[in-house]
């Protein structure tokens, strides 16, 4: 066992909920919702990909591929624009496949993940309603290729206007019976930008 790399310590002092991928590879292995842990005293394999667990971290993340001619960078940042909204203030990863994890504390409500669904190239990954989803995390490489931090910011509360299209667009929300709990340390918005909002 080694100790936790740099990027995972950063992680962890997040409060976010990790779990180890096989090196080189991004996909979760069995189980892997039991080993998401926000504890930095964990053991971590050498060499292994970071995961973050969404339900774990109580995170919504909005994952931006830019792939088969489809920009989904270009297309949230259209949404935005026309609503006069900001979208990228928050924790943002840079992925090896050119696109971006736009990370946001999950809401009260839940949020299921989707594919494509919010927009083209715009896939969510979310807490959902038992499981939930997970990234591949910074600090890991994926086909030679590494996912690096593009915005060291707090992770922000899900801004109102992309909270308000995932409960008309996406399938299956429902409001909760009871509180939701979660490790994210979470930096609200401005009053400024609350008031902007339609």
């Amino acid at each position: 066992m080694a100790e936790p790399t740099i990027s995972l310590a950063a992680l962890l002092a997040r409060g976010l909920a990790v779990f180890p991928i096989p090196a080189g590879s991004k996909l979760a292995p069995g189980g892997w919702q039991a080993r998401a842990s926000a504890d930095p005293h964990q053991s971590w394999p050498q060499g292994s990909n970071i995961g973050v667990g969404c339900r774990a971290s109580n995170l919504v993340v909005l994952d931006l591929d830019r792939k088969d001619g489809v920009d989904g960078v270009a297309a949230l940042a259209a949404l935005a624009a026309e609503r006069a909204q900001p979208w990228s203030d928050t924790f943002t990863v840079a992925t090896g496949g050119g696109g971006l994890h736009l990370y946001f504390a999950a809401p009260a409500w839940t949020v299921v993940s989707s594919i494509g669904t919010f927009a083209a190239g715009v896939d969510v990954r979310a807490p959902g309603r038992t499981l939930g989803g997970y990234v591949v995390g910074p600090g890991s490489v994926v086909e030679g290729r590494p996912y690096t931090v593009a915005a060291d910011l707090p992770v922000r509360a899900l801004p109102g206007w992309i909270a308000r299209r995932l409960r008309h667009q996406v399938p299956g929300l429902h409001r909760p019976t009871g509180p939701k709990t979660g490790h994210v340390r979470i930096t609200r918005p401005s009053s400024d930008q609350e008031r902007s909002r339609p």
